[in-house]
Parts: structure tokens; C-alpha cells; sequence
């Protein structure tokens, strides 16, 4: 992944908010360049380890419910590019018309193996053909959906910098933040005005203190809290 020069960033995000994050990233070019390589080589590879058990989980969706094996949904990335992402479906077919774009803890339209794929993460296997693409990295920044980046605060926009990722230092405080949207009489105004704030302290830190080893430490502590290990 190359950074923009800061003339060429979109106007929305050539502010004084976005400007020290910009800063600090491109002294770090070189960290951006060994993440992207890493991004490639590991996602190839687990995209071959795990190509039969994708397809077994593509099997056990289709038979426990009606609807497709992916589920693809507009989100953000990158200087506000829009794409949309590989998940594999685990909520009943049109959950979205039908409901919040964030989940809520006891969720009806959550299917059986829905719930035993978001248990295990399993469900965002499909993402690797996104980092493969660019359009995701393995840590970064979680992709929203465009109607929650509309209500971002200028400098939640510095987060776009670099492309969405699959964990994150934010992903792994919030694991558990349905429970919290769940007790909320409108779980969209919650979301945008105690849950993502909240998110972007830590996704804006993780800019702040930017390396290519750091992530790799997020990529561990995603797969103990996986396990059950607790992060305050």
C-alpha cells in the first residue's frame, strides 16, 4: 500500500484534523510497504489452508437456511472508496431491510450456524479475498457502513488513510458490543454516538503509534480474545 501525497488526498480529508495522522504515516512509509507484502503472502496462504473448510461452511449455510452462501454489503475503505465486502451470510436473507446495519445482542435474524460462525469469526473468512484486492488488510480500522462514515467527526476521517482492516485494536476492546446496543431503545443513535466514538479512540491511537510489529501483536491478542481471553 502506497500513501497519498497529501495534495492528492480528497478534499474532504486535507484538514487540519487528518493532518498529523498523515504526517506520521508517511514517515512510516516503509512499515505501509513490508504490510501490504505481508497482507498479500498471508492471505494467499490461508486462503489454501482453508479452502475446504470454506467450502464446508458454504455447505452447512445452505442447508440451514434460505438465501445465498456470501453475504456482500457497500462499505467503506480507503479514501472514502466504497466496496463491498466478502462475508459469509450468517443472518436471515434481506436481514438488512429489515433491520439496523449493527448487530444486537439475541438477534432474531441470526441463523443456527450464523451464530456458531460469528462465535468463532469464522464468518469473515471471506474478507481475504478483500485484502487480496486492497480494499482490506488484515488490521485496520473496521469498514463502516456509508451511512455511519457520514456521521464521522473530522478526525475520525484519518482512519481512512489506510485501508479497512479485519481486527483491530477497537474490534477486539468491542467484541462484545451488541450487548451494549441491545439494552438501546435506537440502536443507530447509540452506535454513532457511544459505541463509535469509543471505537475511534482506539483506531486513532493505533495510527498514532503506527508499526508493521504492532500489528502483528493485534493479530495475536484477536486470536486469544477468540479464545476467551479478556482485554480492558
Amino acid at each position: 500500500m502506497i500513501l497519498r501525497r497529501w495534495e492528492d488526498l480528497p478534499s474532504f480529508m486535507r484538514t487540519d484534523e487528518v493532518r498529523p495522522y498523515w504526517e506520521i504515516l508517511w514517515k512510516k512509509r516503509r512499515h505501509l510497504a513490508v504490510k501490504r507484502a505481508f497482507d498479500i503472502a498471508t492471505a494467499l496462504t490461508f486462503l489454501m489452508l482453508a479452502a475446504v473448510p470454506m467450502m464446508i461452511i458454504a455447505v452447512m449455510i445452505k442447508l440451514d437456511s434460505k438465501g445465498p452462501v456470501l453475504y456482500r454489503q457497500e462499505r467503506i475503505t480507503t479514501y472514502g472508496k466504497r466496496f463491498k465486502i466478502h462475508k459469509f451470510r450468517t443472518m436471515v436473507e434481506n436481514a438488512d431491510r429489515v433491520g439496523t446495519a449493527v448487530t444486537v445482542s439475541n438477534d432474531n435474524r441470526i441463523t443456527r450456524v450464523g451464530s456458531l460462525l460469528r462465535g468463532l469469526r469464522l464468518d469473515e473468512l471471506p474478507q481475504l479475498i478483500d485484502v487480496l484486492q486492497g480494499t482490506m488488510s488484515f488490521v485496520g480500522t473496521r469498514p463502516e457502513a456509508s451511512k455511519y462514515v457520514k456521521k464521522y467527526r473530522p478526525e475520525f476521517f484519518a482512519t481512512l488513510l489506510m485501508p479497512a482492516g479485519i481486527t483491530s485494536e477497537a474490534s477486539i476492546r468491542y467484541k462484545d458490543e451488541y450487548k451494549l446496543l441491545s439494552a438501546s431503545e435506537d440502536v443507530d443513535k447509540t452506535y454513532i454516538e457511544q459505541v463509535l466514538p469509543g471505537k475511534m479512540v482506539w483506531n486513532l491511537n493505533s495510527i498514532e503509534r503506527f508499526s508493521f510489529f504492532r500489528e502483528l501483536l493485534t493479530m495475536i491478542r484477536t486470536v486469544l480474545a477468540v479464545l476467551g481471553k479478556e482485554y480492558d
